[in-house]
């Protein structure tokens, strides 16, 4: 038996950085959703565990242990084989959690794979902040450190995403420590949207409290969501977790299409795709 699963991108909608704990780590409310633009993987039978990458942005991702997909399937107890293949198409270092949902799809693959529970919350959790919201992939409101998850709105029947990243990575380590307040407001509860247009409004009230110090370390930020802003459709632009990836909504996919195709003549160095929410899926090949 075969079994693929898909991480896909996930999209910071809103991020409120509401305190920072004695040990260092930040807290967090943030209204999390998904793309269907992701990554791939896919589990076979082997007798040792190995990884290999593909796909268009496969160039400099590891296929030893610091690769997030080798260490959650350390979770398991190392008792079983795997052929990882990881074929890569979201960019690293991007603010979509590219990593995090690699792992988060590795853990659901090779559970289905080898007939096993997924690991406890703690020791995913382990992995770092953004596996855990990335193992369920659904729209949710993360708080905390990113362990207390609670089911999100219901989004708008029609919708169409748009993911730029202009190709810099920014640094989060130093994009939280640049805050100028690390004590803001949480976010309100989220209602649910009849249409991509009511979502925005509500969103406009919110704040992606890592922006500004993320466009003080990469300025091209600004110039990412203004092109974005100003296509046709768009009701919002925002960047998304700690960029420098930055997402635009529309009342439609073929609007978010469009977009992507004005975007990507006018920027060809960037990293353009149209979206649209994504449901989960995991599934085993004969």
């Amino acid at each position: 038996m075969t079994v693929e699963a898909f991480a896909p991108a996930k999209i910071n909608l809103t991020l409120h950085v509401t305190g920072q704990r004695a040990d260092g780590y930040h807290l967090l409310d943030s209204l999390v959703i998904f793309a269907d633009a992701g990554d791939r993987l896919r589990f076979a039978p082997a007798e040792s565990l190995t990884l290999r990458v593909t796909g268009p942005r496969a160039e400099g991702v590891p296929t030893d242990g610091r690769n997030l997909v080798l260490r959650a399937a350390e979770l398991f107890g190392g008792r079983e084989g795997a052929a990882i293949t990881l074929e890569k198409y979201l960019p690293a270092a991007a603010g979509i959690g590219g990593g995090s949902s690699d792992a988060a799809a590795a853990l659901r693959g090779l559970a289905a794979l080898w007939g096993r529970p997924l690991p406890s919350d703690v020791a995913v959790l382990g992995l770092g902040a953004d596996v855990p919201v990335c193992l369920d992939p659904r729209p949710v409101r993360m708080r905390g450190v990113g362990e207390e998850i609670v089911a999100g709105p219901k989004l708008p029947e029609r919708m169409g995403l748009l993911l730029v990243n202009p190709g810099v990575e920014v640094s989060t380590p130093a994009v939280f420590q640049a805050l100028a307040r690390k004590d803001n407001p949480p976010m309100p509860h989220p209602p649910g949207w009849s249409s991509a247009a009511v979502m925005a409004h509500w969103l406009r009230e919110q704040r992606n409290d890592l922006e500004p110090p993320a466009r003080r370390q990469a300025p091209v930020i600004r110039e990412v969501l203004d092109v974005i802003a100003a296509t046709e459709g768009c009701h919002l632009a925002r960047m998304s977790g700690s960029g420098a990836t930055c997402f635009g909504l529309y009342d439609t996919r073929d609007q978010a299409e469009d977009a992507a195709r004005l975007i990507g003549t006018g920027a060809p160095g960037w990293w353009v795709a149209a979206a649209s929410p994504y449901r989960a899926e995991t599934r085993a090949l004969s």
